[in-house]
């Protein structure tokens, strides 16, 4: 029950950062939403920049599978990486492979589906092409 307590407390946390990140976009603030993003990455996820942006799909599996994150948290950061998505082609091209992945593992993994995420998942399929 403690633990549930603590997840429950982060993922709080984390969505009211995601809703700065996105109000920062709205008003223009893009630099100051990157930094934002950057720095929840590491230190809510450890997910370190160079494993996101890595092409290597291959490295951001091996991080994510190690990483051991409980599926409310990868639920959250999916939601990070989806409002990452439509900001540029090139950020498409890095996020959405790594999105989609975290979709499957979600699904495979903790056998977690959501219509939501289902939705989201077609919705990627596009920049996949």
């Amino acid at each position: 029950m403690y633990r549930r307590d603590l997840i429950t407390a982060e993922i709080q946390k984390l969505t009211q950062v995601l809703a700065r990140i996105m109000g920062l976009k709205l008003e223009g603030k893009l630099t100051e939403a990157d930094r934002l993003f950057e720095e929840t990455m590491e230190s809510g996820f450890q997910l370190p920049k160079e494993i996101l942006e890595n092409e290597d799909l291959s490295v951001f599996e091996n991080w994510l599978v190690a990483s051991n994150l409980p599926p409310e948290k990868l639920d959250s950061l999916s939601e990070f990486l989806y409002y990452e998505l439509g900001i540029s082609q090139e950020r498409n091209q890095t996020v959405v492979p790594k999105l989609n992945f975290v979709y499957q593992y979600l699904s495979d993994e903790h056998k977690i589906v959501h219509l939501v995420n289902l939705h989201r998942q077609k919705t990627i399929q596009q920049y996949l092409r």
